[in-house]
């Protein structure tokens, strides 16, 4: 059978010719994107009927003054943030110079803090303990409640309340750290202790719960928990906790809800959608904001200093739950009014070391995030 040949199309001479298209013009006033030349599409013989599919366009971009105004104070709002990091890392490094020159490497493996002003034995490796110890401790009992908070607000909550709960999550993070510090001291302190003597007593073959008691008689008493790490962490976790949720809120927020109409019409209760939909559609964003709550941890000061008794005995600082503590943070606020010469190199010292492990943190939570599938439109 021989093949049918393609139909031709009719050309109407006297109308508009079929394959011939010129783009509009645009007025630049009206839009940024002007085209510059118009295009004819000529009739392809080996495709009769049909216009061709690929062609090239030239266009100009002709930016108004508004527009150009606005770039260059975003570009030099966005440098001058950068500019800020860099020079801060600067003055860090050039203040702590006579602190390296004077414990060489050894400032990163000694465990005490005896600075003075023309010398002493110092180093950051207590200090660093401490400060991941607390920060850590403070994650454990953030994340959860983030989450448990994250999944309520977006899935349960009645829409009417939904924002209102948000603003008063959001409002832990406007409460300063100074209010912190003393209601932990001076209200918490009181319950915690009696928790810690429980967790001691009970739980003390976990290491971080056995506690090493200066009792004569044996024993623990309420006094060896005392303005302990472990109080000082669940006051970190309620400063950490807003910022922590919000990132998984986010997150949480933008799970596909098809996917979750789907495990729903085939029959998904509610729980079994957050755990097969939600969860794992957030897994990026719930470890970038732990990570965040983490940066974050690290660098609480005023509350921490309120609260911990300072000591760089590494034994002590391991045992959460005993009397004592340390970070650099709370280091640097305590001794800064009285430091002079080697001394304050010192602290220099130990707030470059804070200053680069909370960058490290947080980039790569920015980082994790941003390859998630959930945190891809998400900014931290």
């Amino acid at each position: 059978m021989a093949e049918r040949e393609p139909r031709p199309v009719p050309h109407d001479e006297s109308g508009p010719d079929l394959f011939t298209w010129s783009p509009p013009r645009v007025k630049a006033s009206s839009n940024p994107v002007v085209w510059n030349h118009s295009v004819t599409l000529v009739d392809d013989p080996t495709r009769p009927g049909e216009p061709p599919a690929d062609v090239a366009i030239d266009i100009a971009v002709q930016r108004s003054a508004a527009d150009r105004v606005y770039r260059g104070v975003s570009y030099a709002a966005g440098s001058t943030t950068l500019v800020i990091m860099a020079l801060i890392g600067l003055f860090l490094v050039v203040r702590s110079v006579p602190a390296f020159r004077h414990m060489g490497w050894n400032f990163f493996t000694e465990t005490r803090w005896l600075p003075t002003n023309v010398g002493g034995r110092f180093g950051v490796a207590a200090l660093l303990l401490g400060t991941g110890v607390i920060a850590v401790t403070a994650l454990v009992f953030a994340v959860p409640l983030s989450i448990g908070c994250a999944l309520f607000v977006t899935e349960y909550a009645p829409r009417r309340i939904r924002r209102a709960l948000t603003s008063l999550i959001d409002l832990l993070a406007a409460v300063p750290s100074l209010i912190y510090g003393i209601w932990g001291a001076s209200v918490l302190q009181g319950q915690v202790v009696h928790v810690s003597k429980f967790l001691a007593d009970h739980l003390s073959w976990f290491p971080p719960f056995h506690v090493t008691s200066q009792n004569p008689n044996g024993g623990t008493t309420l006094t060896d928990f005392a303005s302990s790490a472990f109080l000082a962490s669940i006051v970190v976790a309620l400063m950490i906790l807003p910022i922590c949720t919000a990132v998984m809120r986010e997150v949480f927020s933008q799970a596909p809800p098809g996917e979750k109409e789907g495990a729903l019409a085939l029959g998904g209760t509610r729980w079994g959608v957050i755990r097969d939909v939600v969860l794992p559609f957030g897994r990026g964003g719930m470890i970038g904001g732990s990570m965040l709550g983490l940066g974050r941890a690290l660098g609480e000061t005023v509350a921490v200093a309120l609260i911990i008794a300072p000591t760089d005995r590494v034994h002590d600082l391991l045992q959460i739950l005993k009397t004592g503590g340390n970070s650099i943070a709370a280091t640097i606020a305590r001794s800064w009014s009285e430091s002079q010469g080697v001394a304050t190199s010192a602290l220099m010292a130990a707030g470059l070391v804070l200053f680069a492990v909370t960058l490290v943190v947080n980039s790569l939570a920015s980082s994790i995030v941003a390859r998630s599938r959930s945190g891809a439109a998400t900014e931290i």
